[in-house]
């Protein structure tokens, strides 16, 4: 009998902060790029619901469907052997009351190989996270920007409310959050926070005090148009090296080189 490659599990996840270890995560939606991202060594793989806006093309991460979350979770799920992955629960999944959230957030566990959910919020959302984790249900919160909120809010930006963050970022950990991830907030904020909580603090534009960081994976690779957020670093340009690509095939075909003889079979 083979043995599955054993996963990071939450615990584990977990302990890297009293560690002193530097905790990596990235989004990803689909096998393909799972596997790489998995084999590069990254602890966490979030499923995120910004696919909504990188993968589905919406203005926003409204729109995507909890089905459509569990369909791409069960591929990233398959490919996955060491991360621990966590799945973004998508509006309104978990704002119909601790019952529905519980549903819902369980069906993402049964149906996929994943092994944790993310929901935006924090002292709002306690009693939510509260009946999550006495379920088994390991919950990441979520605390500064929300952009499910993006109605309410009128446009993103950075969240300075230092007490309100601060409080916040407490009840996640007192309901039972093993992790919290902290976006746009002032890396003061955020280092403060950081040190104020037991569990890991997971930043995404709130400086390098945090205990880990996470990325979108199309913003890292280049793939992401228009204007980069200021707190994304692009490790590659893969869009200009993807349409240069493409369009050498299309030369190649409409010029009669390809398929060549290397490509044939007699």
């Amino acid at each position: 009998m083979t043995l599955e490659p054993r996963r990071i599990t939450v615990p584990q996840f977990v302990a890297m902060k009293a560690a002193g270890r530097k905790i990596t995560m990235l989004t990803a939606y689909d096998y393909a790029m799972a596997r790489l991202v998995d084999a590069a060594g990254i602890e966490g793989i979030l499923v995120g619901d910004s696919m909504a806006e990188v993968v589905q093309g919406h203005e926003n991460t409204l729109p995507v469907s909890l089905d459509e979350m569990i369909y791409h979770a069960e591929m990233v799920g398959r490919a996955v052997q060491h991360a621990l992955v966590i799945v973004d629960m998508p509006f309104p999944s978990f704002h119909l009351g601790k019952y529905a959230a519980v549903e819902n957030a369980a069906r993402i566990l049964k149906q996929t190989r994943c092994q944790a959910v993310k929901l935006e919020g924090g002292a709002q959302r306690a009693e939510v996270i509260e009946a999550l984790a006495s379920s088994g249900i390991p919950v990441m919160a979520h605390v500064g920007l929300l952009p499910q909120n993006v109605h309410r809010l009128g446009r993103y930006s950075v969240q300075r409310n230092r007490d309100e963050l601060l409080a916040d970022a407490r009840a996640a950990e007192s309901a039972g959050a093993f992790a919290i991830v902290l976006e746009c907030i002032p890396a003061e904020i955020a280092s403060e926070i950081t040190a104020a909580l037991a569990i890991p603090t997971i930043g995404i534009g709130a400086g390098a005090g945090c205990d880990g960081q996470v990325l979108v994976m199309h913003d890292l690779l280049g793939l992401t148009p228009g204007r980069m957020p200021r707190h994304v670093k692009v490790y590659a340009d893969l869009k200009d090296q993807i349409v240069r690509a493409v369009t050498e095939y299309r030369d190649e075909v409409r010029g009669g080189m390809f398929p060549g003889e290397g490509q044939t079979f007699h």
